[in-house]
């Protein structure tokens, strides 16, 4: 039996659908359908992944328009591979015999074009050897390549680097990317939730849904590569994996624990799952909201993966909310009370009376009791530390990767290419492009060590410049600055100045245009969202406000563990941007899981009793559900490639130390303090308070 009376609101007529004794059954049906016709182009997502950087700028780059220019010039598909040798003594006659025969057999490979040299290095210590592969086999001839160059002379060094090389060291890191994360998250999902749940079943009905709404989200985002023009690489198809196993669980959480309180006053488990639905179903839909469009924001970018990784994104979080609010609960009544064994919630009519409500027992109470008997010095406290850990965001560095800082261990182009700068041009192998209308003379631009002589096709002229630095280094994006003063200044040439070091500052300034843009509109739209579901403007500022404070705290205290514990070189350019995203999107979802209740509850028991009210029953799904997506987002922290470290790790420690410290302390003694002030200038806050309502809430029983 329920308290509940008629009539009842559409949102539980809805939920009453999708719960109900024939509905539960259709529900199961549609996703079966779904899953077995859009399953299978879920498998081709990896091969609509775009990772070259030359993709990753929007049409109006300089750098962009030189790639598209030399079009004109390509006369075939072939890129370059750099086959390096070193002896710190002096290249011997056996090592250049051994370097003639790998030549030899480099030009036998199938897909390889007649190499050039080997050339020896000024200082006697190095040769190198150009060999062009073609750009769809290039992994094959690299792997090729190294096999051969393995048996040399004794003390003979031989790398593989160049374009070709580092490409394939890139695929082959990207290759096992999505099923090492789906493995990784999928374990780490199970574990926690059979530490969570105690039961060695239920587990598996938010694990199915969170495949299901995986499975449905990769399918959506191949559809929009394939046929929308989105552009997705690895990074952003893996942040995919990890956000919808992440969020899914969340959700799934929040969900069941409303239900398995609602077992408890309802003797009908398709009622109950009706009013657990109904009551946490706004909460999860204002949480999922608020993140899809925060990350809908992302659209307003430049950066072409930036602007792809909010659609991305955001069709996972709509999968897994679709997932959790019509296939979960279906399941779960589908398979009855027994699948918490052995924790089976039985109906028990001591939960429909009120008083019930007083029982608030356990770590969770008792945190209540301390926010109301000292509130202000517990958000001052807080607070302070917060603003304490923003100081490491003087140790900042987003200004890019050299090729050698993007890897957390050091492939063979890499070396290579370190190997190529210490007795060659530092720039060779990588060199700037300058296509103009008009002849140029470039040789004396400072930072400029050759000049190639021009190539011709279509009315323009096309120069290789090699750069004195290293073509990943800051000092050669300052040479690119002052070729293209000098290119631009030639009247008539119409000159414009691209490859790999352009795309590298060009990416740069990109990312900081959409650091400025689009914060304040993340902003914006989130606390709109919020005003609309609490009905106040307080609440909802102090919400935002504690979420960017942690976040600010979230970037500094990373800062310094990236530079002096993990001696990271820096972060990418679009880092902070992607951080604040996912930290701010997902460091307001659990405020908004405790103000909805909190809202729900003080318009019975009052704004005070309300908040510890809430932050007592909240206070357990909320800690579990971050624990399950700090977790899950950690998994990233595994992988081989810095900057997927990094957005790992941050995410993760953002996570927790909001859903500790933000949700369970600052916001709830900030939101104490104020009273019914903060649902002003709504209804709620200029109704009086209980007459009764204490000051602390002492435990029941």
């Amino acid at each position: 039996m329920s308290t509940e009376t008629s009539p009842r609101p559409w949102s539980y007529r809805l939920a009453a659908t999708i719960a109900g004794r024939r509905g539960k059954w259709a529900v199961l049906a549609l996703w079966i359908v779904a899953v077995a016709l859009l399953g299978p182009l879920a498998g081709k997502l990896g091969g609509a992944q775009d990772n070259d950087a030359s993709a990753w700028l929007p049409g109006a780059a300089e750098s962009t328009r030189v790639n598209a220019l030399e079009e004109r010039f390509r006369k075939d598909d072939f890129t370059l591979a750099i086959v390096v040798y070193e002896r710190s003594g002096g290249i011997t006659a056996a090592d250049r015999a051994k370097a003639a025969a790998d030549a030899a057999a480099f030009a036998k490979l199938p897909n390889v074009r007649p190499p050039q040299g080997p050339i020896p290095a000024k200082d006697g210590k190095a040769l190198q050897t150009l060999v062009p592969v073609h750009e769809e086999h290039a992994s094959t001839a690299v792997d090729a390549a190294r096999a051969q160059i393995t048996r040399g002379p004794p003390g003979l060094a031989a790398h593989v680097t160049g374009p070709a090389g580092g490409n394939a060291d890139a695929e082959e890191v990207f290759k096992s990317l999505d099923g090492l994360l789906l493995a990784s998250a999928g374990v780490v999902v199970i574990v926690l939730l059979l530490l969570i749940y105690r039961s060695p079943v239920l587990w598996l009905i938010p694990v199915l849904g969170a495949v299901s709404a995986l499975g449905l989200a990769q399918a959506v985002v191949y559809l929009l590569a394939e046929h929308g023009g989105l552009t997705v690489n690895a990074q952003s198809a893996g942040i995919l994996t990890v956000l919808v196993f992440g969020v899914a669980t969340d959700y799934a959480l929040l969900l069941v624990a409303r239900y398995r309180e609602e077992l408890h006053r309802h003797a009908d488990r398709h009622e109950a799952m009706a009013f657990a639905l109904h009551r946490a179903g706004p909460a999860i839909l204002a949480s999922a909201a608020t993140v899809a469009a925060g990350l809908l924001c992302l659209l307003a970018a430049d950066m072409n993966p930036t602007r792809g990784l909010g659609p991305v994104a955001a069709a996972g979080v709509l999968t897994a909310l679709a997932a959790m609010t019509t296939l979960l609960p279906a399941l779960l009544v589908i398979f009855g009370r027994w699948l918490f064994w052995p924790l089976v919630p039985r109906y028990d009519a001591r939960h429909l009376d009120p008083a019930a409500l007083e029982a608030e027992h356990g770590v969770w109470g008792r945190i209540g009791r301390l926010i109301a008997r000292a509130p202000r010095v517990l958000w001052a406290l807080t607070a302070v530390g917060l603003l304490a850990m923003t100081f490491g965001l003087g140790s900042l560095k987003n200004d890019g990767f050299t090729d050698a800082g993007q890897f957390v261990d050091r492939p063979d182009s890499v070396v290579g290419a370190q190997v190529l700068a210490r007795h060659f041009p530092a720039g060779e192998g990588s060199p700037a492009v300058v296509i103009s209308r008009a002849p140029l003379s470039l040789e004396k631009v400072p930072g400029v060590a050759s000049v190639s002589r021009p190539e011709s096709a279509a009315g323009l002229l096309k120069y290789e410049v090699t750069l004195r630095d290293p073509a990943d280094g800051m000092a050669a994006r300052a040479t690119i600055d002052r070729l293209r003063d000098a290119a631009h200044a030639v009247p008539g040439a119409d000159a414009r100045v691209g490859g790999p070091t352009a795309t590298s500052l060009d990416i740069k300034r990109a990312s900081d245009r959409d650091n400025k843009v689009i914060i304040p509109i993340v902003l914006g739209v989130v606390l709109l969202i919020l005003v609309a579901l609490l009905r106040s403007l307080v609440a909802p500022l102090l919400m935002m406000a504690t979420v960017v404070l942690s976040f600010l705290a979230t970037l500094g205290a990373s800062a310094l563990l990236f530079e002096h514990a993990f001696g990271f070189e820096g972060s990418d350019s679009g880092f902070p941007l992607l951080a604040f995203i996912f930290l701010v999107a997902l460091g307001v979802d659990y405020n908004i899981f405790l103000m909805h209740r909190v809202r729900e509850e003080s318009q019975a028991l009052g704004t005070r009793r309300g908040i510890v009210r809430g932050v007592t029953v909240t206070g357990g799904v909320i800690t579990s559900a971050g624990l399950v997506l700090a977790a899950t987002f950690a998994v990233l922290a595994t992988l081989p490639m810095v900057p997927l470290v990094q957005m790992g790790f941050v995410v993760a420690f953002g996570v927790l130390l909001d859903t500790v410290i933000v949700r369970s302390l600052l916001l709830p003694a900030l939101c104490y303090d104020l009273n019914h002030r903060i649902w002003a200038p709504g209804r709620m806050a200029r109704k009086p308070a209980p007459a009764k309502e204490p000051q602390v809430l002492e435990p029941v029983g």
